[in-house]
């Protein structure tokens, strides 16, 4: 029977059911239950196989698919015989949170506002109810109560965060004593919540909220025999899972279950040559290939290698474009200086060197640089290259050298970028502003550039401190980095280097060295430095061209003097000046 190499499928007899494409991984449930760990949280990034993996393990071990050995005859894990005899035995709770949201205020029926914190909640009380559903029949048992039986009707969206965040240890009771056997629970995408609670400011109601259900689900919990939990990030155990503390944490650093999430280049190539297209693969390596899982390198995203055999090898950024990347932009965007400057090393191609700390500390992310690259790492857009090995007297986290993760993902980060000059009347502006620079004309470039700094400023400042109080670091990247990628047709675009006697802020320079080349100078107005008005400012930037003799480096490479042209870039607040 034809294989179909169908995309979006995460429930595994639905895929043995339609001859969906499929890349055994079912020795994870060997893997999984020889280590015998009590509670397992697994962190990979998305469409990594995560859900996929989870919902085998219901079908394997659930009372639901019991004498289903037809869904593992043939795979690895079916070569285990006391395994084999697992099969069916257990009760399985398996719930996911990918679509626990709420990013915006709502109404109930009745017209009151429920806050996103609320509407957070309720989105998780109607997963569990949801899950309660799924085993309402046991309630018709003699071995319960008529007690028992309000209480299972009793959870729905209305129930108490109290009753919430017992839930699924009384479900876990209940099905213990019906089926005479602990239960396996099982949990996918356990942080999607954090992240949106983070995002729309209402993290410390969340992390309340769902601490009470970790522990009670998790710990307190004598009717659980394992658990089983998946995310894209490892979030700090002081924040929800301070009280696990028999938690066993698997991120993308570690060894274990390294090659049973994603595919493996032999299995990429593999598929590749059963498709017909094995004369791709050199491509598909770099477009695709490129994550590491603990001592394993060459790991490739399943969403991407199906999307790309199911096109008949058509090359495009399949995962990048899979889900919002606002965190990341929202995240680099309002980030340091640091920040973006690292990032336009990234886009050239380079690496950088960074303590990593795993837990991700999301109460951090707006003043620690380093926990950002914690979160893209994490979530995929960066891979390790190296790792300084530890030393007896070495304290704080390891040192890693990250890059971006394949051409996708380089992809990605300059569409990202685009986007920030995309919005509303900013993409006018500067294009505009670009066109009067390319044409010399230095009004037009000053009416433009106002008009992209004060649309701008507010979406590259933290509000931290008043823009007109600091240096406009910030807004100054973020305008390189769009110019960067803008332009990346003809010119090469840096910042911040070393040119004679000092380090330029930006230098344009056209691959076609008989074009005109540009240097830029960025100053805020200083009184302390004898400056009274912005042409005061611009009349220091560009005395500094003059005197660090910044058009040396393009001079050596073979550009004209009379066609390298030199502007200081004068700012007060969100007023620019260029002269």
């Amino acid at each position: 029977m034809e294989v179909k190499h169908g995309l979006g499928y995460q429930n595994y007899e639905k895929m043995m059911r339609n001859d969906i494409f499929y890349i055994d991984k079912t020795d994870f449930i060997k893997e999984w239950w020889d280590y015998a760990d009590e509670v397992t949280l697994i962190t990979r990034p998305r469409r990594f196989g995560k859900t996929l993996n989870m919902s085998t393990v219901e079908c394997f071990f659930s009372k639901q698919y019991e004498g289903r050995s037809d869904l593992f005859e043939g795979r690895k894990v079916w070569e285990d015989e006391a395994l084999r005899n697992l099969q069916g035995t257990y009760p399985v709770i398996f719930m996911t949170f990918a679509g626990a949201k709420s990013g915006y205020d709502d109404r109930d029926e009745n017209g009151v506002t429920i806050t996103k914190a609320e509407g957070l909640k309720i989105a998780v009380k109607k997963i569990i109810a949801r899950t309660y559903k799924k085993f309402e029949d046991i309630m018709k048992s003699d071995l319960f109560s008529e007690k028992d039986r309000k209480y299972y009707a009793s959870v729905g969206k209305e129930m108490s965060d109290e009753t919430a965040a017992t839930a699924i240890s009384m479900l876990s009771m209940y099905l213990e004593k019906f089926y005479k056997k602990k239960v396996l629970i099982l949990l996918d995408e356990y942080d999607t919540p954090m992240q949106e609670a983070w995002l729309y400011g209402y993290w410390n109601e969340a992390v309340a909220f769902f601490k009470n259900f970790f522990v009670n689900t998790f710990k307190d919990n004598e009717s659980m025999e394992r658990g089983l939990i998946t995310g894209i990030t490892r979030i700090s155990k002081e924040s929800i899972f301070s009280e696990l503390n028999h938690l066993e944490v698997v991120t993308t650093t570690s060894d274990k279950y390294a090659v049973n999430f994603g595919f493996t280049e032999e299995e990429v190539f593999s598929a590749l040559d059963e498709s017909g297209l094995g004369d791709h693969k050199e491509g598909v390596k770099k477009w695709y290939d490129g994550f590491s899982f603990g001592k394993y390198t060459d790991i490739y995203n399943p969403w991407s290698i199906i999307s790309f055999i199911g096109k008949k090898g058509e090359y495009g950024t399949y995962w990048a474009n899979t889900s919002s990347n606002g965190l990341v932009s929202t995240l680099i965007q309002t980030g340091e200086a640091d920040v973006k400057k690292t990032v336009e090393d990234l886009l050239a191609g380079k690496s950088f060197t960074a303590p990593i700390d795993e837990q991700i500390v999301f109460s951090q992310l707006n003043g620690n640089t380093n926990a950002i690259w914690s979160l893209l790492l994490a979530s995929g857009y960066l891979k390790t290259i190296g790792r300084e090995p530890l030393r007896e007297d070495r304290t704080g986290d390891a040192e890693y050298t990250l890059t971006l993760t394949n051409r996708e993902v380089l992809f990605m980060f300059r569409n990202m970028v685009k986007d920030w000059f995309g919005r509303n009347d900013v993409s006018v502006y500067y294009n505009e502003f670009i066109n009067a620079l390319l044409r010399d004309n230095v009004r037009k470039m000053n009416t433009f550039m106002n008009k992209v700094a004060l649309h701008t400023f507010s979406y590259f400042d933290t509000g931290n401190k008043p823009s007109e109080e600091t240096h406009p670091e910030r807004f100054y990247h973020g305008f390189v980095l769009g110019m960067i990628v803008n332009l990346s047709d003809k010119y090469k675009v840096t910042s911040n280097r070393e040119s004679g006697y000092g380090r330029y802020d930006v230098m344009i320079e056209p691959f076609d060295k008989t074009a005109k080349a540009f240097i830029f100078e960025f100053k805020v107005l200083d009184e302390d430095d004898d400056e009274r008005t912005l042409e005061d400012t611009v009349a220091n930037a560009l005395a500094q061209i003059e005197e660090k003799q910044y058009e040396v480096a393009l001079i050596a490479s073979g550009f004209a003097p009379e066609n390298i042209r030199k502007y200081g870039f004068g700012f007060q607040g969100q007023k620019c000046l260029i002269g």
